[in-house]
């Protein structure tokens, strides 16, 4: 899969602090791609040389095929975890100047403006000044701003901060939009309920190194304990307790339900879920049977507290 960016042991140092080891990363094109991290892991810095407000001690970034250039940030549209917009501006005038900056003329940005403040229902707010606006509010603006010049790669650093869940939702299906018209997005967020529902790829940096990079799907299966969650009701639990013992690891578990079954977590070894299913039913009704897919917080906790 072609790559809109790749990143080539890429190091930063601030003193004697190392905030990037040697980094490598491949963005595919069309991709949401998640980059996680603890604080302080060296997402920020990475996210900073991406968009030349710093520059790597070595190593290089390449965009869509060439070496990172300053006239690539035309092609990049940038969401700071930290707002950036000027408080005392006029929303409009303030939309229209940072439009151009980014290489629209005044007639586009204008035509680009009106759709996205239909789309997003603020056209009230075009006279507004940015501190007459909630967080929300002003966090939309930013958003406009951010993909209004119709970049190849987006880069969203926590893009929920300040929503509400009605807002929150608005904007995950404006992203999805944006990934289904051609876009390249880099999401970074703490939120891993939103990397799950949002990214294909992923990659983990922590202490300055990166420790998993893949397609989420593979990663997951990197990570899969071969564990199935059981939910069984039977008139005899110890005589089922037996026969699974004999050839299951078995735990204790949780989940969801209406039924006041018990709850098993059954880890089948080099067994089959068949062989599972076959001695489950040999003592009960089955009524939950799933797979313990690991999620990306499992992945993002086991992986930073076995480093």
């Amino acid at each position: 899969m072609d790559s809109i960016l790749e990143v080539q042991d890429v190091v930063k140092q601030y003193g004697d602090y190392t905030a990037l080891n040697k980094v490598s990363l491949s963005v595919p094109k069309g991709s949401i791609y998640g980059l996680l991290g603890p604080n302080g892991a060296g997402k920020t810095s990475l996210i900073r040389i991406i968009n030349q407000i710093t520059m790597p001690d070595s190593g290089q970034v390449i965009f869509d095929g060439e070496p990172l250039q300053p006239h690539h940030v035309q092609y990049i549209g940038y969401l700071p975890e930290e707002r950036g917009l000027y408080k005392t501006m006029k929303v409009g005038e303030q939309c229209l100047y940072l439009a151009q900056l980014k290489g629209l003329s005044k007639a586009q940005a204008t035509e680009q403006l009106q759709y996205w403040f239909d789309r997003l229902g603020i056209k009230g707010w075009w006279n507004k000044k940015i501190q007459e606006l909630s967080k929300g509010m002003a966090q939309k603006i930013q958003f406009v701003v951010c993909v209004l010049h119709k970049p190849k790669l987006l880069i969203f650093d926590e893009p929920f901060s300040g929503f509400d869940p009605v807002n929150a939702n608005l904007i995950k299906d404006e992203i999805l939009e944006l990934k289904k018209q051609g876009s390249t997005i880099i999401f970074s967020t703490h939120r891993m309920e939103s990397v799950e529902e949002l990214c294909d790829h992923i990659a983990l940096i922590h202490q300055s190194n990166k420790l998993i990079e893949g397609q989420l799907t593979e990663v997951k299966k990197q990570y899969r304990t071969n564990s199935f969650q059981v939910g069984i009701l039977t008139d005899n639990v110890e005589g089922l307790m037996y026969d699974i013992t004999q050839k299951f690891t078995v735990g204790q578990t949780d989940f969801k339900s209406l039924n006041d079954e018990l709850k098993l977590e059954v880890q089948l070894g080099n067994t089959t879920p068949n062989e599972l299913l076959q001695v489950l039913t040999g003592r009960g009704q089955v009524t939950h049977f799933v797979e313990k897919i690991p999620s990306v917080n499992d992945i993002f906790i086991r992986t930073v507290t076995e480093k």
